[in-house]
């Protein structure tokens, strides 16, 4: 049995997908069984545990030979991320007691800087689950080339993306979800001793040029990407709503200086950027070319 948290989303499902494909068993752990019916269909158990639950959590954790963990996103932290090691601290008692033979988390690139910001999220977590008594896995991802479904929109209605990565040509590492899913179900079928990380980008680095590009080729118009100013992002982030945007605009200088980058050698994934914004085009709406 291969307990998957965070199934509702896009990794999580995936990981679950390749996994039934693959004729394991399958518990689902949500927070709201309502969203688990089409697990259920697909032959899944269901667990019900919210992420700062650990008592709930022991028990969707118990009986599982390995367990997936996908630390719910928190955008806006409050100094010191709390909202994080709230749930950091239920997961590593629940996982303490129930005792899996293996645990797979989904980490992120960068996870190793020392300095402080939006993915110190992910550091304090492999801090913490690191020193779980049983095999651990960290699956350290590019940033998602999902994240680009914000870029729809203003590239098909105006031909111009907004970007915060800069200078628009320095290529990044991403990666779609399909790939990180695919890759942690096969991890969380293999078997190591201790503590251990894989790092894990896409056939090929990506600018914001690159993607303004690949938008312009798929949406037959003419697309750019613009870069955003930095001494107008705190300014912009809290018009969003944001409350303390500066864990974001660090993470965003992390990128942009080079300082968040991969650790180690990387493994790379099979689905490349046009294929990931042919689907994202698609659910907009538009028709790619």
């Amino acid at each position: 049995m291969y307990a998957i948290t965070g199934i509702t989303g896009q990794v999580g499902g995936v990981t679950a997908r390749a996994l039934l494909a693959a004729g394991k068993d399958v518990r689902a752990v949500v927070r709201n069984r309502d969203k688990a019916q089409e697990w259920q269909r697909a032959g899944c158990e269901v667990a019900v545990a919210a992420m700062d639950d650990a008592p709930a959590l022991e028990r969707a954790f118990s009986g599982a030979e390995a367990v997936f963990v996908l630390l719910p996103p928190v955008f806006d932290p409050s100094p010191g991320f709390p909202e994080a090691r709230q749930t950091i601290a239920a997961l590593r008692k629940a996982i303490e007691c129930a005792r899996p033979q293996r645990v797979v988390c989904l980490s992120t690139v960068g996870a190793h800087a020392t300095e402080e910001n939006l993915l110190t999220q992910l550091s304090i977590m492999e801090r913490e689950l690191g020193q779980l008594p049983m095999p651990v896995a960290f699956l350290r991802a590019a940033w998602f080339i999902e994240n680009t479904a914000w870029d729809i929109g203003p590239a098909m209605e105006t031909g111009v993306i907004a970007s915060y990565l800069q200078p628009l040509d320095r290529a990044i590492p991403m990666v779609a979800t399909a790939d990180i899913g695919r890759v942690a179900a096969q991890l969380l079928q293999q078997t190591w001793s201790g503590r251990r990380v894989v790092e894990l980008e896409g056939p090929g680095r990506v600018s914001p040029n690159d993607l303004a590009a690949t938008l312009d080729a798929l949406l037959g118009r003419s697309v750019i990407a613009q870069a955003v100013p930095r001494d107008t992002w705190e300014a912009a982030f809290r018009a969003q709503g944001m409350r303390n945007p500066l864990p974001r605009m660090q993470m965003l200088d992390g990128f942009n200086a080079g300082w968040i980058d991969f650790e180690h050698q990387t493994i790379k994934g099979r689905v490349d950027l046009r294929l990931v914004l042919s689907g994202l085009i698609e659910r907009a709406g538009a028709r790619t070319r």
